[in-house]
């Protein structure tokens, strides 16, 4: 058999060219294609804006002294919002 890259005369049974490198066969199984990532990422980095917005926005209208146990709670609510909503954009990938 003769490589159809380089011309050099491989075994019949080759499946690449020892010279060359280049399959004697077309591949059996394509690549996945590529999605990009793009899209999740911004959805993402929206996501988290729009909590921390929320968050300060929040802490701003409350009263200082009778209502730092409720904006710290808030605080970890919008936290763990955003960390659920980063994972669950993460896992659709």
């Amino acid at each position: 058999m003769i490589c159809r890259q380089c011309g050099t005369e491989i075994a019949d049974k080759a499946l690449i060219c020892y010279r060359c490198g280049a399959a004697t066969t077309e591949a059996k199984y394509k690549p996945a294609a590529v999605r990009r990532r793009s899209s999740a990422a911004l959805l993402t980095l929206a996501v988290l804006i729009v909590v921390l917005l929320g968050t300060a926005l929040l802490l701003a209208h409350l009263p200082a002294a009778t209502q730092q146990s409720r904006a710290a709670t808030w605080i970890v609510v919008a936290v763990a919002v955003a960390i659920v909503a980063a994972r669950a954009v993460l896992r659709r990938r």
